[in-house]
């Protein structure tokens, strides 16, 4: 299928406008749309947040009556089903358009193909895949839940040079900068659940939340504490409390932990640990999207060795800390290098005076 530069010029606009619900749309995909008629956009709209309208009603609201025969450019495929709206295939069909360029399919299986069915059953021109790898990318935990039943898993973490995170004495603020702790500011806003380990909330008593600027929610903090060791009183408890996942719940414990506000979830495994894939998958049951993982050298060197990263963070302060500090990852030792975990770089940029690098882990 040949799309043309203009195709392409309205497309990256949706594209845009899609960003706008970075930080808001979950458990909704990111998703914008733009209306075109005689060469001008006459129509512009982006999802927001679950239970208000979608894209295509906002452009359809903005462009009017300019609809009628109208090009629409939206970056996922139409839904054809209620949901807490109306579907947006039959508003487009309604509003008479005459053309829709879909980014990409809905990735749900239930539902994929089926806006751009009816679309056509009404005599619409549909074409999809116009800057689909941008659009995917956009909404790659939404992806994720739909193909895969659990969330997109985002490991963050920070180290010295020599692979350190902390002083032996434990000691960690600051490795990293104010720039690149901006950014993980904005990982953790882009999250629908911010996921740490008991070790850190022992140590550190972080609170876990976007700070640097309203995004009108917090993401869904979730802490690792096989033995339910969490105190009632830590910090990650406040602000409408968080979720504690445990191998087995103790009832004193258990009752105290609710008592501060907190939901107690079991996920038992192996040798008294947390089941990691099961709870990933409980998390895609409850519409959870993109995990992102701060956590201490055993939670993240788990969920490394188990094969749930599907995205690695590494911010890299160009300073050395010395043997005695503290690792970056808890993992088995190795007897061969084929054993060894391979990633693929993305990205890699300069955040002030620190580097941050963007890993994938490499396709087998």
């Amino acid at each position: 299928m040949i799309f043309s530069a203009d195709d392409h010029l309205y497309m990256a606009r949706a594209l845009q406008l899609a960003e706008r619900g970075l930080f808001t749309a979950t458990p909704n995909p990111r998703v914008g749309c733009v209306i075109v008629r005689d060469g001008r956009i006459v129509g512009e709209g982006w999802h927001e947040r679950a239970g208000q309208p979608h894209a295509e009603v906002h452009a359809l609201r903005n462009a009017g009556a300019l609809t009628r025969g109208a090009t629409v450019y939206v970056t996922l495929e139409p839904c054809n089903h209620h949901g807490r709206t109306p579907p947006c295939a039959n508003a487009l069909v309604d509003a008479g358009v005459g053309r829709v360029v879909a980014a990409m399919h809905d990735p749900n299986p239930q539902v994929t193909g089926r806006g751009i069915e009816l679309l056509t059953l009404a005599g619409i021109r549909t074409e999809v895949g116009l800057m689909e790898t941008q659009s995917t990318a956009l909404n790659v935990g939404f992806v994720s839940r739909m193909t895969r039943a659990r969330p997109w898993v985002r490991l963050k973490t920070a180290s010295s040079l020599d692979g350190k995170t902390a002083l032996a004495n434990g000691v960690s603020q600051w490795i990293t900068g104010p720039a690149a702790r901006a950014d993980v500011q904005r990982l953790r806003a882009r999250a629908c659940a911010v996921l740490t380990g008991i070790g850190t909330v022992l140590i550190d008593d972080p609170q876990m939340t976007v700070r640097d600027f309203d995004i009108g929610r917090q993401p869904l903090r979730i802490v690792v504490d096989s033995r339910l060791r969490t105190p009632p009183r830590a910090k990650i408890l406040q602000d409408d409390g968080a979720w504690i996942v445990c191998s087995q719940a103790d009832r004193i414990r258990c009752d105290a932990l609710l008592e501060a506000g907190a939901l107690v979830l079991e996920q038992p495994g192996s040798d008294g640990r947390v089941d990691l894939a099961a709870l990933l998958t409980e998390l895609g049951s409850r519409g959870i999207n993109e995990v992102h993982v701060e956590a201490g050298a055993k939670l993240s060197g788990a969920l490394l060795a188990a094969g749930l990263v599907d995205e690695w963070i590494a911010y890299l302060a160009p300073k050395v800390m010395g043997d005695p500090a503290r690792g970056l990852l808890a993992l088995p030792e190795y007897a061969a290098m084929a054993q060894c975990h391979d990633f693929q770089i993305q990205d890699v940029r300069q955040l002030g005076d620190d580097l941050r690098i963007t890993l994938r882990p490499a396709e087998s």
